[in-house]
């Protein structure tokens, strides 16, 4: 109950970029400006987390604006292009890799950690930085339409025999229900499956598909090239997954990378590949055991 106000603002702040009236708002604003909201209204769920808790700092809370300020301002300060377009996505990538959040926002408790905050802090702030700051389009949206969950589906059908057979041969997994077969099992599908669709998936798809295949894709200008290099980069975000290095899962999750990447170059946004991602997901997690 004490960190419950923070996880609250978290996820107003965190759904926010959702709205298009309101990124077009934030898009009117000087990019200095918005920079400068976005990292002032950071801190705002980690100090409502950390003052209850007896965990307020002044060495956390500067540890977590310059994260954010890094983010926001980036933008603000160098003009897009391929370089800097690749160094901010290797700053996120480091922020969550490196396990940043753990040291500053401080758990009441090993079933509560309040990591999670700061991912979806940076997550956020990321977003808004690339749509409203440095203005790219990326077909971002939290509902998927119609056109895009019937894309998503067809593109998981097709990646499922792929994706079978190369758990099969690589040893990746077993088959293992995690939930058995009872009238709980829709619950849970449909619970974990808008749990990835909406963090983990959202997260993914903006940042890979939509922010570094697109970037490659215009550069290099060519879709295919922006595609399989966005693809084996994903597959290497995946190689942490258990013990490192895990080659095999990365090879999967490339294969896969593939897939949700010619979702979104068929439908120029992040929202089909996002049906995808979670559909995916959702089926590893509830019938296979990793190994």
């Amino acid at each position: 109950m004490a960190v419950l106000p923070a996880f609250l603002a978290e996820i107003a702040l965190y759904i926010l970029p959702g709205f298009e009236d309101v990124r077009a708002a934030i898009s009117g604003l000087p990019k200095a400006r918005t920079a400068t909201l976005l990292t002032v209204v950071a801190v705002v769920p980690w100090a409502l987390a950390t003052v209850p808790l007896g965990e307020f700092g002044f060495v956390l809370l500067a540890g977590v604006a310059a994260i954010a300020a890094l983010v926001a301002f980036w933008y603000v300060a160098l003009k897009p292009g391929l370089a800097a377009d690749l160094t901010f996505l290797a700053i996120i990538a480091a922020a969550i890799l490196s396990h940043a959040f753990r040291l500053l926002y401080p758990a009441p408790s090993p079933a509560l950690p309040l990591e999670i905050l700061g991912r979806l802090m940076l997550v956020h702030t990321g977003i808004i930085a690339v749509l409203c700051i440095r203005g790219l389009d990326a077909g971002f949206g939290f509902v998927p339409q119609p056109r895009e969950w019937a894309i998503g589906l067809l593109f998981t059908l097709c990646f499922l025999p792929i994706g079978a057979g190369l758990g099969a041969a690589l040893h990746v997994a077993r088959w293992h229900p995690a939930v058995a077969v009872t009238w709980k099992l829709p619950l849970v599908a449909i619970a974990r499956f808008a749990g990835v669709l909406w963090v983990v998936a959202l997260t993914e798809e903006f940042f890979v598909r939509g922010f570094l295949q697109q970037i490659l894709a215009r550069s290099l200008k060519s879709d295919a090239t922006g595609l399989v290099i966005a693809s084996v980069a994903f597959g290497a975000l995946h190689l942490p997954f258990g013990a490192f290095p895990n080659w095999r899962f990365a090879t999967i999750a490339a294969i896969a990378g593939l897939f949700y990447g010619a979702a979104f170059i068929r439908t120029r946004g992040i929202r089909a590949p996002m049906v995808m991602h979670a559909l995916i997901v959702t089926a590893w997690q509830l019938l296979f055991n990793a190994r």
